[in-house]
């Protein structure tokens, strides 16, 4: 029981990190922008972040149950692949690299899984799983957000020709406040769905391995005999916590998406955060754990390749990219290696 409770703990811990690893996401251009200061935007995200973890659980049933096999899960393992996600996020925000918590856990989990089967590659449900909900949109959503930016942007800009730069960006500084709500929302509707899945993975191992065979009737709750949805105290709990990271804010990151990628006006603002919220909802009606990081940033790349394509910093650029390529294999080797380490000393056999 101690084990579980631990890893129930650092799955809020996660989750916590998420929100503020990933708050840049929905209020970098606002800031950039100067349409709200920093503090405001970061109040404004985490009430938008909470609102959009409430919205649903299709994205946590995929990241429970469509990725690797249930039956090879132990309590162990789930934590191995928590502290190799946490790892590597933490990691990648020392450096102000805005990588995927998304792809971190999943890569996770799938090296938990396979230390777990003793290195058996049929436990990963890759034809079903991973290829269509995780790798493909991890190519497609990407290019999907720079085509989309710089579409939006191009339509804007044609629409826009004979309005006063000044009526432009008056207007465009009220309607981001509504698109930087709505990236706030879409961030939740996704992200915080991730560790609802993970939670309840959790809760349904510990169920099978006859765990809570002497729970009070008080804490029957913690009881999930089937994984056919997220418990709702679950969801609110998440919810709660991921709200609470965003509140905390990600100051590093926020500078490398809002300053160092591109220069950025309201409208270009405003064009980035309403492509990108549009593909991730849209995503987690399908239950996609898509990246929210990589739908952003490539958003913010292609809004700012409309003016030239000298006005993105590819260097930075570069660095993302190699963070985004890294992360699924490094997290994969991280959730392997201290599953197996766990092991040696006994926990989560």
């Amino acid at each position: 029981m101690t084990l579980l409770l631990f890893v129930l703990l650092t799955a809020l811990v996660f989750e916590y990190i998420n929100g503020f690893h990933d708050s840049a996401n929905a209020i970098a251009t606002v800031v950039s922008t100067k349409v709200l200061t920093p503090r405001a935007a970061i109040v404004w995200a985490a009430v938008f972040n909470l609102w959009g973890a409430l919205a649903g659980t299709a994205v946590a049933s995929t990241i429970g149950k469509g990725l690797v096999d249930t039956h090879v899960i132990t309590t162990g393992s789930i934590l191995g692949a928590l502290l190799g996600a946490i790892l590597w996020n933490l990691l990648t925000w020392w450096l102000g690299l805005p990588s995927s918590s998304s792809h971190a856990l999943v890569g996770g989990l799938c090296g938990a899984a396979l230390a777990s089967s003793g290195g058996d590659w049929s436990v990963l449900k890759w034809s079903t799983g991973l290829w269509p909900k995780v790798v493909l949109p991890m190519f497609l959503s990407p290019l999907m957000g720079f085509a989309g930016g710089a579409i939006l942007m191009i339509v804007l800009t044609i629409a826009l020709k004979r309005v006063t730069p000044r009526r432009v960006g008056w207007f465009f500084g009220k309607a981001q406040l509504a698109s930087a709500g709505f990236m706030g929302y879409a961030h939740g509707s996704n992200d915080a769905q991730k560790t609802m899945g993970i939670i309840t993975l959790t809760l349904f191992t510990a169920t099978r391995a006859g765990q809570f065979l002497h729970l009070p009737a008080w804490a029957s709750f913690l009881r999930v005999p089937e994984f056919k949805a997220v418990p709702w105290w679950v969801v609110v709990t998440c919810a709660a916590t991921m709200a609470a990271g965003t509140a905390v804010g990600g100051w590093r990151i926020i500078r490398t998406m809002g300053y160092s990628m591109v220069k950025l006006q309201p409208v270009n603002g405003f064009a980035a955060e309403t492509t990108a919220a549009l593909i991730i909802c849209g995503a987690s009606s399908l239950g996609i754990p898509v990246s929210t990081t990589h739908v952003i940033s490539t958003s913010i790349m292609g809004v700012g390749a409309t003016k030239r394509l000298s006005a993105v910093k590819w260097g930075v650029v570069e660095r993302i990219v190699w963070a985004w390529v890294l992360t699924l294999p490094v997290t994969g080797i991280l959730g392997f290696l201290i599953v197996k380490g766990l092991r040696l000393v006994g926990v989560g056999l």
